[in-house]
């Protein structure tokens, strides 16, 4: 089982028709993305966050209990839920506007041992490495799942209107990459970090690159490999990398470490690849995700 824990939203995906713009509420936030993927692409899952006692809130406590194996939202009633105004541009890339301070997501929720041990891998999302109540929770929660003999994931996904203050972000992260064993970082974070640090001290991790409509990279003890993506007609790229994440995590949670071969991890790679790509062709991070069928459609 993957257990994803972090920040849970709505996204706010606007759309302009006549001179004037609206916005489709959306469930998202990118760990429980990656959980309600997990889910879609055939593994177990379950997501750990907290929203607020409001009617964003409600929704996506409902949400998550259709979408997830295991839902553990609790609902905040002194905080409101944060919300992700999303742009779309002519191509389908999109941008973010978060509506974030003090909000529900920064007071997440303990995770208990007996969770903690029915886990294989435990998925930790970013977001909350913005206060430092959220850094000390990601690293005990971290500390926590390695003692226990679980694989520790992290997804950079760095948004500069959450970190204005990008070197200081940049060693937060650090902090996490190097407690993490699966790391995915998007091209930009990966230019950003250096691929020096990437291949020293990160040499021992699996690193999960993505490349946009170029595919993906992994780069694992000095290893390493590049898979092309699948051509796609792109509506809405809201929570690609989080699909393509979702594939890879899904795959490697049937796959023991001392399996990861060249052959299985490109195989991996290209599953994730045909994920994400297929989640792009309608709008919605977790609505538009691919059923297997499709993925297996595509990939024939």
């Amino acid at each position: 089982m993957i257990l994803c824990v972090g920040e849970i939203l709505a996204d706010m995906i606007g759309k302009t028709e006549n001179g004037a713009v609206s916005y489709d509420r959306r469930a998202g936030g990118a760990p429980f993305n990656v959980a309600c993927g997990v889910k879609k692409f055939g593994a177990r899952s379950a997501f750990v966050g907290n929203a607020g006692e409001d009617v964003i809130g409600r929704f996506l406590q409902a949400y998550a209990r259709e979408h997830v194996d295991q839902a553990y939202v609790s609902l905040d009633g002194a905080r409101n839920t944060t919300l992700a105004f999303v742009e779309l541009d002519e191509t389908g890339d999109r941008s973010f506007c978060f509506y974030r301070k003090d909000t529900a997501d920064l007071y997440l929720p303990d995770v208990s041992d007996e969770l903690l041990a029915r886990a294989d891998i435990v998925h930790i999302g970013s977001l909350m490495l913005s206060e430092e109540r959220g850094v000390r929770y990601a690293h005990s929660l971290a500390q926590r799942a390695s003692k226990a003999g679980k694989l520790v994931s992290f997804d950079v996904n760095y948004r500069d209107d959450i970190f204005p203050d990008k070197a200081r972000a940049v060693a937060l992260y650090k902090g996490m990459l190097e407690a993490a064993d699966i790391i995915k970082l998007s091209e930009e974070e990966y230019d950003a970090f250096g691929h020096g640090y990437v291949g020293t001290a990160l040499k021992e991790k699996l690193v999960c690159v993505t490349l946009g409509a170029k595919g993906s990279m992994w780069r694992y003890l000095g290893r390493g490999g590049t898979l092309p993506s699948l051509p796609v007609n792109c509506v809405d790229t809201t929570g690609a990398g989080d699909a393509f994440y979702a594939g890879v995590l899904s795959q490697l949670d049937r796959l023991p470490r001392e399996k990861w071969t060249d052959g299985a991890l490109n195989a991996v790679f290209s599953f994730a690849n045909v994920c994400g790509a297929l989640t792009t062709q309608a709008r919605g991070a977790i609505d538009a995700l691919p059923t297997l069928e499709q993925i297996a459609a595509a990939m024939a």
